[in-house]
Order: structure tokens, then sequence, then C-alpha cells
């Protein structure tokens, strides 16, 4: 039996970018009461709060210490302290300013040179690069564009491979990773989902085989396949209706 289930986020566990549905939210606090679950993405901490935490019904706060945060693919940690009834960060490893300079630079420069740079459709007060302290994170459309429009932007990853393949002739010291449906995550080297499944292996004090992992980018160049590669029981999905029926399944034979 395993002890953790780690998800991905985008087109795991949601439609991209937006609140899990309550069928979700209602499958991971019965799960809860059984696993330490743990997502991992290369989203900011709020975005875990308002995609995933308070969707949940009810949680009490002895559930929530066996909900796991691994906030831009694991390279910060938050956890939900008991006594103060609040999450805390655990650890952080950020970027120094002139990486992320470096980085928005030759992530703009690429998409540009491509064609795939569309300013134009960005929603007021939106961005196409963002500062996740410890990733940049590129997002064609914007946080806030339609799911329509994010889904039929590039449903073969081919406009992100080729601004991946660009930016490591610009910059090879960095990595860069396709997620969701618009996203590229650039990090230093080596800071990607390995880095976060091994500290989640650490703060856990589990092994590999304790672990089941569900993600939709488990492909060579996928945010998800550092973790396949590791060697952890991984189930590859289209979308969250995949992993509910899964969920479900694990539930059922509890």
């Amino acid at each position: 039996m395993k002890k953790v289930l780690a998800f991905d986020i985008d087109q795991t566990l949601n439609v991209a970018k937006t609140p899990i549905t309550d069928d979700i939210a209602d499958l991971l606090v019965k799960c809860l009461a059984h696993f330490e679950i743990c997502p991992i993405s290369g989203q900011k901490f709020d975005q875990f709060l308002i995609q995933i935490v308070d969707r949940l019904p009810h949680p009490t706060p002895e559930l929530l210490s066996h909900l796991h945060l691994f906030v831009a693919q694991g390279t910060q940690y938050y956890r939900f302290n008991t006594t103060k009834n609040d999450w805390e960060q655990v650890y952080n490893y950020p970027l120094t300013d002139e990486q992320v300079a470096k980085i928005t630079e030759t992530i703009e420069k690429s998409a540009r040179e491509l064609g795939y740079w569309e300013e134009d459709k960005l929603q007021p007060g939106d961005e196409i690069i963002e500062n996740r302290l410890s990733q940049v994170t590129f997002s064609a459309l914007g946080q806030k564009a339609g799911t329509d429009a994010k889904y039929a932007w590039d449903p073969d990853c081919k406009k992100r491979e080729a601004i991946c393949a660009r930016c490591r002739e610009l910059a090879p010291e960095f990595e860069y990773e396709i997620g969701g449906t618009t996203s590229i995550n650039a990090i230093t080297p080596g800071m990607n989902k390995v880095f976060g499944m091994t500290h989640l292996l650490e703060e856990l004090n589990v092994e590999k085989e304790d672990i089941l992992y569900f993600g939709d980018m488990t492909q060579p160049g996928g945010n998800d396949y550092p973790v396949v590669q590791m060697g952890i029981d991984t189930i590859t999905v289209r979308n969250h209706e995949d992993t509910a029926f899964c969920l479900r399944g694990i539930l059922g034979i509890l």
C-alpha cells in the first residue's frame, strides 16, 4: 500500500489554471484520511491555495496536516502548522536577480524571434513572463486567458518545443521544461521535480516505493518526466476526470 499520493496540478487535478471541481475536492479530502497528499507544480503558493486548498470541503487542521504543497516544482515547500492554524514555509531556494533577468531576456527574445510573443492577447494586468522566485515561467497568453484559448494555442507542444530549443542555444546554463497548456518553466539545472520529489522523500521520511504520482506531462521534455526517470510509480492521465477515476478505484480498495 502506498503512503503518498503526489500530483501535478494543471490537467491532472484541474482544468488549466482553474479551481478543482467539487468531485476532485471531495476525493482529495477522502484521500487525506489515508495518505499524505502532495501536489507539486510550477505554480505559485497563492495558486495552490486558490485552486486546491480553498476548494476542500470543511477540512480540519488534522486533515490539512497531511496536505503538503510543493510549490514551483518543489523548490518551495509549505506545510500546515496545526498549532498556528496556518501554512508555514519550510524551505525556499530562490533564483538570484541576475538569473531572473537573464532567463526573462532569453525567453522573450526566443519567443519574439519565432513569432510566439503575443502580448496583444493579454488580459489587462496580466503578463507573459512571471518571476516565481525559484523559477521563471513563460505563459504564452498570460494567466488570465480562457481555457479554450489556452488549449488551442499549442496542443501538440510544438511551439513551446521550438522556444525551448532556442532558449537552450541562447542560455544553455538553464533548463527549460514544458508544462500546463501554454507554459514553459525555466530553472537552474537540477531544480526540477527531481529536486522537489527528493525533498518530498526527505521531509516525509518515505521511500520511492511509498509514492504514487499522477501527471499529464510524463513524456520526455514534459515537466512530469523527471519523476518517471526517478523510478517513482507514475500514472499518466489526460485530464482530471482520469485522476478522479483512479482515485475512486484506490479508495474503493481501502
